[in-house]
Parts: C-alpha cells; sequence; structure tokens
C-alpha cells in the first residue's frame, strides 16, 4: 500500500488518498474483513448476512457515495457488555460504515504504522498480547523491577477529538479524508430512544478506533523512549519498567505531565510505583500478575474462565456429557493457549474444578440427591472417565509442552 500511495506523498505528508478509499477493490477487501469478524447488525438492521446477499449493490452504493462527497456515515448503536462488577459501552455501526472504515484503516494504516514504536503491541498487524508479555519478561529477568503500572480512566471515551484530528493530519492533508476521520469521530449514538453527538472519544467497537487509538498515543510512546525509559504498552494498557524507585518516579512524573497536556487522566486509584519483587507490590498486564519472581493469573481471569465453565456446566444441563465437553474444549484450550506460562498449581486446580462440575451434573442427571457422594463420584467417574471422553486436560497439557519445550518426543 505505501508503494502505491509514494507517489501522492510530499514532504512528510500524504496527499490524495481519498480515491485509494472508494476504490471497488479496496472496499472489497474492507468488506472480507467485516465479513469476517461477523458481530451484529447496527441501527438499520441491516446484517452481515444480508449484506452479503447484495454485496455488490452495497459495495457500488458505497465507492460512489464516497467518490461524489455524499457518503454520511450512520449512528452508531449502543450496546452493553459485562466488565467486573459493572458494564461496558460498546458502539456497533452498520455493516455499511464498517466496511467504509475497514477500507479507510486499509489505507491509512501503513502510513503511521511504519512509524509506531517497537514496544507499541496493540491492535498491530504482526503483534500481539505474547509479545507485550516476553517484552515485559525480558525487561524483569535483566533487573527492571521497579514498574510504574499506568492506568489511563476511560481511554477511548475521553481522546479529544480535535488533538487526535491534528495528529492525524501531520501526515494527512487530503481533506476528503479528514473530514471522513472527523465524521466517524462525531457519529451520532444511539441508545434505545436516545440519541446525541459525542464530544470526544473514539468508539470501542468501531474499525478504525484502535488505529486512531494508537496515533494518539504514539507521541508517548516515542518521547518515553528517547527519555531512555522502558515502557510497554498494548493499547490503553501501559507498564514502565525501571531499576530503581528513583527512575520509577521520574518515569511517572514524565508520563503524567503528557497525558495531562493531551487531554487524557491517570486513574488515580490504578495507576502505581512498585517494587514487583515485593510481595503485595506487584502489578498486572494483560491477565497477568507480576509479582514476588513470579507470573500468575490475575484474579478477574480466573474468576472470568469459571463464570464461563459454570455457565456451561449447570447441573440442570439438558445435554449429553459428550456434547457438553465438546462445548467446554474450545474455551479450555484457548485459555490455555494464553495462561500456559503462569503457575502449574493453576491448571491442576482449574482441572479439578471442571471435573466436580462434571460429576455433580452426571449426579443430577441420575437424580442422586445430597451433597454425600463426594467420593462416589470419584469412582464412579474417575479422572481417566473424562479423558477417554476427549475432555482437554491443562495439567496434561502443561506437561505435553514442557516436553516439547525440552526438546523430548
Amino acid at each position: 500500500m505505501l508503494a502505491a500511495l509514494q507517489r501522492g506523498v510530499k514532504g512528510s505528508k500524504w496527499h490524495s488518498l481519498i480515491d485509494k478509499v472508494s476504490r471497488l477493490d479496496t472496499l472489497e477487501l474492507g468488506w472480507t474483513h467485516v465479513e469476517r469478524n461477523a458481530g451484529a447488525a447496527g441501527v438499520d438492521r441491516v446484517s452481515v448476512e444480508r449484506f452479503a446477499q447484495a454485496r455488490d449493490f452495497y459495495l457500488a452504493e458505497l465507492a460512489s457515495t464516497l467518490r461524489d462527497g455524499s457518503y454520511c456515515p450512520q449512528p452508531v448503536r449502543r450496546v452493553y457488555i459485562p466488565k467486573g462488577k459493572g458494564q461496558r459501552p460498546l458502539g456497533i455501526p452498520a455493516v455499511k460504515d464498517r466496511v467504509v472504515q475497514a477500507a479507510l484503516k486499509l489505507v491509512i494504516e501503513p502510513i503511521f504504522e511504519r512509524e509506531f514504536e517497537p514496544r507499541s503491541f496493540g491492535f498491530r498487524q504482526g503483534l500481539g498480547c505474547k509479545d507485550a508479555l516476553r517484552e515485559v519478561d525480558r525487561h524483569l529477568k535483566s533487573g527492571h523491577f521497579w514498574v510504574v503500572d499506568a492506568d489511563l480512566q476511560s481511554y477511548f471515551d475521553t481522546i479529544p477529538h480535535a488533538p487526535l484530528l491534528a495528529k492525524v493530519g501531520k501526515r494527512i492533508a487530503d481533506g476528503r479524508v479528514l473530514e471522513l476521520v472527523q465524521q466517524f469521530l462525531k457519529q451520532d449514538i444511539m441508545e434505545g430512544m436516545k440519541r446525541w453527538t459525542p464530544t470526544s472519544g473514539s468508539p470501542q467497537g468501531a474499525v478504525i478506533s484502535p488505529l486512531l487509538a494508537n496515533i494518539y498515543l504514539h507521541e508517548l510512546d516515542a518521547e518515553m523512549r528517547e527519555a531512555g525509559m522502558v515502557m510497554v504498552r498494548y493499547a490503553d494498557d501501559a507498564v514502565v519498567l525501571c531499576r530503581s524507585r528513583e527512575e520509577a518516579e521520574s518515569a511517572l512524573a514524565r508520563m503524567r505531565a503528557w497525558v495531562n497536556a493531551n487531554g487524557l487522566t491517570l486513574h488515580p486509584d490504578k495507576t502505581h510505583v512498585g517494587d514487583c519483587r515485593v510481595k503485595g507490590h506487584g502489578f498486572e498486564f494483560l491477565g497477568y500478575r507480576f509479582e514476588a519472581g513470579r507470573r500468575c493469573v490475575r484474579r478477574k481471569s480466573l474468576q472470568s474462565v469459571r463464570d464461563t465453565i459454570r455457565a456451561k456446566t449447570k447441573r440442570n444441563e439438558g445435554n449429553s456429557l459428550e456434547y457438553v465437553i465438546a462445548s467446554l474444549n474450545p474455551t479450555l484450550r484457548g485459555w490455555f493457549g494464553y495462561f500456559q506460562h503462569a503457575h502449574r498449581f493453576t491448571f491442576s486446580s482449574l482441572d479439578g474444578f471442571i471435573r466436580r462440575r462434571l460429576r455433580a451434573m452426571l449426579r443430577r442427571q441420575q437424580h442422586r440427591r445430597g451433597h454425600g457422594h463426594c467420593q462416589r463420584d470419584h469412582k464412579q467417574w474417575p479422572n481417566a472417565f473424562f479423558a477417554d471422553l476427549g475432555l482437554f486436560t491443562m495439567s496434561e497439557a502443561l506437561r505435553l509442552a514442557r516436553q516439547s519445550r525440552c526438546g523430548h518426543n
């Protein structure tokens, strides 16, 4: 994409981009991304499946309206998803608007991606959570024990629009593209019968939002690196790894000054400095807790997977055990794949919890009552019984993974 755009760059700014966004092949590629990610319908109730049935018509219509300047995004449908004890707002744009956002992202992302810092890992092609965790591990092992655990309060909802557009405008001079970005930032939000225009933030759920979020924090990434500080960031989750308390406090002061100057806020209760070698002074990052020389699964992550297991293994479950195990296994494999570097007791504990849930379900299906059958349950349905039915066992998966890492067959 950069090679295709190169003719339109003058100085450090890129011109003539809207024609790339409105090209039918760009929109078709954007559509493939939207179709792959599926998701719910927007305010117009046009689902991904319905769009697919008339994709050629819809894409031609989008290309035409983008070219003649009449394109106008529809309001974003607001829903809420669970987050801890509360709820997190999520914006669902119409499928048409998701396609345009995907096409816009395809065109402008390479321009910014080539400048992003190597320690920024969130929402970047070829990078992910595990890369960020490896970077944190590497610096902890090299003696960076003093850590600034930084939490940007309601980051996606509070990004100031004007400074964000100014940062985008440093590299893009195509007024039509800047107007398109602004339109997506100022899309009306609909919640039930209420409708309003946001004055700040980038809607969580919008295709373009992760890129805009990275663009806004890029200058912070660069400033921390130029100051010789090791900041590892994944979207709005960041830690600064230091060799001393003084260095950590200096890093926090520098970060706080930048955040305040750019219209953001560090969470007063969730931002702290600590020596992670000391119990009670560790930090959490991407689902893990680093403390006292250990890398453990944080409590919220454990609680979340336990809640998922409970939902799939209700005592009054009407489906067969084979069906329940088939339903459980993808969750267990995915969870283990991410957390396999946690302490081994985590997995044996979860394995036991899962089998207890399955035995209780089987007991209920056989109309057995009371709580005095645990030993009998274990004899009637031993661990091998579930293994023979194909239940994914984390302890066994850990053993095999360690063997593989050690080069054993």
